[in-house]
């Protein structure tokens, strides 16, 4: 009988737990950072949680183009991290979804306006820099000088030697538009980046490629955000980086719920646990070094700080918009993209 009563108890423990890991359910995730902080994520909310994440990771400028052509039935609850103006831009479209975390007085000023701008559909998780970085190995051996400014990377003896991303597919290569028009000028900008492309050796898909392949030494010079270039040299490359001499964009990397999202709750959760303080400062055990929006978050001794960097008032709300975005990438399609090398 006890035995019988035992069993039955088990039974009855075990049916629970099921139904409990049964009912914490499933999150869609995509996942626009490095795929190395995107798998951390991943694992550490489905452990703090019990709910079962699916993560595809793809670049902001892919997910943005996912959203849109998926809006009549969307196949994802939440997009975290990438920049943020494809996030902003989603909002603008009402792509996404307002919510207002109970975290976000925790977090800095920069964060929580990107939220407000955007009427709560989407909010900062990190920032970082726009810049470069460079393969010193490869610098010293072709005997060419290290660019520090914006136009320091149009010498010639860097023919071949420079790489970006593709601003279609890449936020990171948006942002780059998006600055050095605020910079220069929009017509001296493309006119800047047709002179550019004489010495750039590929366009990549992903924002962060550019920098993996100078560590590699396929290239000497990287465009990216200033912490991707420090990820390399975390991991032991021959890589430095640099904030450009005129002044330089940065991004609010962000997260958003998807409007329709079909696990709403689950999606809160990640939203509310990816805004602490305790996940925001593990950030740097994957090798990513973004400043966190939580203002109590740890900040890496090797992430790039705004107040050593000579920044620029960077117009998210412009270049932010759905028709900004547009303009510009058919502009350089049409006038860089059609004699890129």
């Amino acid at each position: 009988m006890r035995s019988a009563l035992m069993f039955a108890a088990f039974t009855t423990g075990a049916s629970l737990l099921a139904l409990s890991a049964h009912a914490a359910g499933n999150l869609n995730v995509i996942c626009s950072a490095d795929v190395v902080i995107c798998e951390q994520m991943k694992n550490m909310f489905e452990k703090d949680t019990d709910i079962k994440v699916n993560m595809v990771r793809l670049s902001s400028g892919e997910t943005y183009a996912k959203v849109r052509a998926e809006a009549r039935n969307p196949k994802t609850d939440i997009w975290w991290a990438g920049t943020g103006d494809p996030h902003m831009q989603a909002a603008a479209e009402g792509l996404t979804q307002e919510y207002k975390s109970d975290l976000l007085p925790e977090l800095n000023d920069w964060a929580q306006k990107q939220a407000e701008s955007s009427d709560y559909k989407t909010v900062g998780v990190y920032a970082g820099t726009l810049g470069w970085g460079y393969n010193t190995d490869l610098i010293e051996q072709k005997n060419l000088k290290i660019p520090q400014c914006w136009a320091d990377l149009l010498d010639p003896e860097l023919k071949g030697e420079v790489q970006m991303a593709n601003p279609n597919s890449s936020g990171t290569a948006y942002t780059l538009l998006a600055t050095l028009a605020q910079i220069m000028g929009e017509d001296e900008a493309f006119d800047y980046l047709k002179k550019l492309n004489a010495n750039i050796s590929q366009y990549t898909k992903s924002g962060s490629a550019p920098v993996k392949s100078a560590a590699r030494g396929e290239n000497a010079v990287g465009i990216v955000f200033m912490h991707d270039a420090v990820s390399m040299t975390a991991e032991g490359f021959p890589i430095k980086t640099v904030g450009p001499c005129e002044g330089t964009g940065y991004e609010i990397g962000s997260m958003s719920i998807i409007k329709g999202a079909k696990n709403l709750d689950n999606a809160k959760k990640w939203y509310d646990w990816a805004l602490t303080a305790d996940v925001q400062s593990k950030m740097k055990d994957a090798k990513s070094f973004q400043l966190p929006s939580n203002k109590s978050a740890e900040i890496p001794k090797e992430s790039p700080r705004f107040e050593d960097i000579k920044l620029i008032d960077y117009d998210f709300k412009t270049y932010g918009d759905p028709a900004k975005r547009k303009e510009l990438l058919e502009r350089w399609d049409k006038e860089i993209g059609a004699i890129a090398n």
